[in-house]
């Protein structure tokens, strides 16, 4: 994947980023990479079922743009949504718990990786059917504009789910109505095992070009590019011009699911984009030559896996629920 060019803002030394936003930005990323291999590493216990898609090389695109996001911002995405679920800030262990089936997780265990909620969070969910996050977010959108709250609503979708019918029309409707949605686009090269280029006619940020939506493609790798492009998004948006699009071109390390052995592209592919584009690495490097000791870089990640294991005990220690939990949840009766 070719790296789109960086703005020369971000090769100014007095754009540099504080060491405390670095580590932070380090933070978040580890915690997701090892939140996801810990799913994995459940799923093949049998401790997760169903479909999970992990986020694993993803990273940097939710967190960069949740680095810029306001409290009363909403999210929504897909089903590849765990990371999206840790950027809003919520609990490890109800997420795990969640993924396997426990009364403690999220959505009470029934939801499972692809639907669970928090309220709280302004998380609105993952969605198992291929852009409907599209479609809920740009109805999201309309809420913040006719509750004048000043928030924007946040709308992932993927690749293969740019290509959907429905993302043209919610592309329409935020557009006549001036939303406040971004649409972001997580470009990580494949819809399912087809590659964009077999796909995709044309750059998927310029599909709003004929509805007035500006668009920018970013690179997806690296977390300061995310962060700066949102930042700009965001002002667009929050001024009242309406819906924005951003491209991250990005890349999943992992098969599409689980169940995906992705046979699709070469092992030195996939290597490549490891040990040259990795964006945890990237922010790691970059702490090392500020001087940052390397303890202090190995107690976080050592404070990370501690939280990832306790998570992991936390959802096996979970009840399942119980035979009439099968009844609740499914109609919601007036007074």
């Amino acid at each position: 994947m070719a790296a789109p060019k960086k703005s020369k803002k971000n090769d100014k030394s007095n754009d540099l980023p504080s060491i405390d936003e670095l580590k932070k930005f380090y933070y978040d990323m580890l915690l997701i990479r090892r939140f996801e291999e810990k799913s994995g590493q459940l799923y093949g216990m049998g401790l997760i079922g169903g479909f999970c898609h992990l986020y694993i090389g993803q990273e940097a695109v939710v967190t960069g743009i949740t680095a810029v996001q306001n409290p009363q911002d909403s999210v929504v995405t897909s089903y590849r949504d765990h990371a999206h679920m840790l950027a809003c800030g919520m609990d490890p262990k109800g997420i795990m718990a969640e993924l396997t089936g426990r009364s403690d997780g999220y959505s009470r265990g029934k939801g499972g990786s692809m639907h669970m909620f928090s309220r709280d969070k302004n998380f609105f969910g993952g969605h198992g059917i291929v852009g409907a996050g599209t479609a809920i977010g740009t109805g999201l959108g309309f809420a913040h504009k006719y509750k004048e709250d000043g928030g924007v609503s946040m709308a992932y979708m993927g690749d293969g789910a740019s290509n959907q019918g429905q993302v043209a029309e919610c592309y329409n409707m935020a557009a006549l109505w001036k939303l406040p949605v971004l649409f972001v686009i997580e470009n990580n090269q494949y819809g399912m095992g087809t590659s964009v280029s077999r796909s995709s006619a044309g750059q998927l940020y310029r599909r709003g070009e004929g509805y007035g939506i500006p668009g920018e493609q970013v690179d997806g790798m690296d977390v300061l590019a995310v962060k700066d492009a949102a930042s700009k998004a965001l002002d667009y948006i929050r001024s009242g011009n309406g819906p924005y699009i951003l491209e991250m071109m990005t890349y999943r390390y992992r098969g599409h699911s689980m169940s995906d052995p992705a046979k699709y592209r070469t092992k030195e592919e996939v290597a490549s984009m490891k040990n040259d584009r990795d964006p945890i690495t990237h922010v790691k490097n970059m702490l090392q030559e500020r001087g940052v000791d390397e303890k202090v870089i190995k107690d976080m990640d050592k404070e990370i896996k501690n939280i990832v294991n306790e998570a992991a005990i936390f959802a096996q220690e979970s009840p399942e629920l119980a035979e009439h939990e099968l009844w609740t949840d499914i109609l919601v009766e007036s007074a």
